[in-house]
């Protein structure tokens, strides 16, 4: 499972969104003394001219990115359009799901902290989420300590770095962090600190109080007018994720459709509604939306639904075929071994060893409870449930509510007392639960 938290952030409209919106205001001003001219005339008939439609968000922000470039461009020894041209190349990536952009912010602010290394935070700051969003957890980890730690008061700032050692599975420290997070000032009105305080709560077991929370900031977005629509869809996600891991799959579907009401056409909430519909074993809607989803961004547990969905239709060819697209998917995509697609090659049987050592690999660094709970699973689907039982009680250590997690904890743990049960009846000592 692939946890993805998307901190809310502010569109740079400044300079740019001045000149859309004049040429705007100039175009209606235009077509109304146009039509009040004629309307005088006597001529016999008269044709109203249409004013010029108000430039969507993502239309304003690729006019603000082709603005900050030119201006970086000119000014190649600048730091402010550099950060500034960086928070927009990242901003675009989630609204996309563009990992070229994501790169894009991670060079972006390097460039502009080469230039300037002082006072430059909001540069730091980005190029601490786009190493986020590459899961190059211990990179980000230290330039989010170097940022808070020059802005100690700041609570989206500590709850950066909070979240990052939940990511990397250090919560000892993630449970100092959060804790004193949530004492500061206005921190659980704070659209970009409560996210993250509702996801601790949930890996701390703590869904109840989650989904609160995320109700309680959705409210919050909703009456946020300048707030971009993806972000309100966003915070609609989030709010139908915690009901869909507390089984509420009715709350789910209401929370999913009014994110795409919010912002038709997004991926996330496409893929979303693709998951539910898995879930309900509705394969038609599954393959609906998974097809709209994948249409914008080829996000592999997508790619790995739509599979499923296919088998269980029984198009076997369609199925074989979108598990070969998400096999180049992944390999296309930067970071480490992308976790959606080890448990679809886990959940299929194939590539057992492989995955395991992958995901032995990953843990040196990161060892959070999906990490133990794959390393569970991949030593179940190898027969060693012992190994697997072991894992399985690290991935379930914070006591964290999430079906995934029970349903394979279950299967581990049946499949051990059945290995018993069969050793007992033949007088056996066998000791490895297969």
């Amino acid at each position: 499972m692939i946890m993805r938290l998307v901190k809310p952030r502010r569109v740079v409209r400044r300079n740019r969104f001045a000149l859309v919106a004049s040429l705007a205001i100039f175009a209606a001003g235009a077509a109304a003394t146009s039509s009040c001219s004629r309307s005088n005339s006597h001529a016999p008939h008269t044709e109203a001219v249409a004013p010029a439609p108000a430039p969507t968000e993502s239309e304003i922000r690729d006019l603000d990115i082709a603005f900050y470039r030119e201006r970086s461009e000119r000014d190649p020894s600048g730091a402010t359009d550099l950060a500034h041209l960086a928070s927009l190349y990242l901003q675009r990536s989630r609204d996309t799901g563009d990992p070229r952009d994501v790169l894009r912010a991670e060079e972006s602010a390097r460039r502009s902290l080469a230039n300037r290394a002082s006072r430059n935070d909001a540069a730091a700051q980005v190029l601490a989420s786009s190493l986020l969003a590459q899961h190059r957890f211990t990179e980000a980890l230290v330039v989010a300590r170097g940022v808070r730690d020059r802005n100690p008061d700041s609570a989206p700032l500590r709850a950066a770095v909070a979240e990052i050692n939940m990511e990397l599975g250090q919560y000892d420290s993630a449970r100092v962090q959060f804790s004193a997070v949530s004492d500061m000032p206005g921190a659980r009105d704070n659209l970009s600190v409560a996210p993250r305080l509702a996801r601790w709560a949930e890996i701390e077991g703590r869904p109840d109080e989650a989904r609160r929370l995320m109700r309680h900031l959705l409210a919050l977005a909703r009456r946020q007018q300048s707030l971009p629509r993806e972000q309100v869809a966003w915070f609609w996600l989030r709010v139908g994720d915690i009901d869909m891991r507390a089984d509420n799959l009715v709350a789910a579907d209401s929370a999913y459709r009014s994110a795409l009401a919010t912002h038709p056409g997004d991926y996330r909430v496409l893929a979303a509604l693709c998951r539910l519909a898995s879930e309900r074993k509705q394969w038609s809607d599954a393959i609906r939306y998974g097809d709209e989803a994948i249409a914008v961004n080829l996000d592999p547990a997508t790619l790995g639904l739509l599979s499923d969905a296919y088998a269980a239709i029984g198009d076997t060819a369609r199925s074989h075929e979108y598990a070969h697209v998400l096999d180049v998917a992944v390999h296309q995509q930067p970071g480490a071994y992308h976790r959606a697609w080890s448990l679809f090659l886990l959940d299929h049987g194939r590539n057992l060893a492989t995955v395991n050592r992958k995901i032995r690999e990953e843990l040196r660094t990161r060892h959070d409870v999906y990490a133990y709970d794959l390393l569970a699973w991949s030593l179940h689907k190898q027969g060693r449930n012992r190994e697997a039982e072991r894992a399985m009680r690290m991935a379930l250590r914070e006591g964290t509510k999430d079906p995934l997690l029970q349903r394979h904890a279950a299967d581990i743990a049946n499949a051990v007392a059945s290995a018993a049960a069969r050793n007992a009846g033949r007088g056996g000592n066998r000791r490895d639960g297969r």
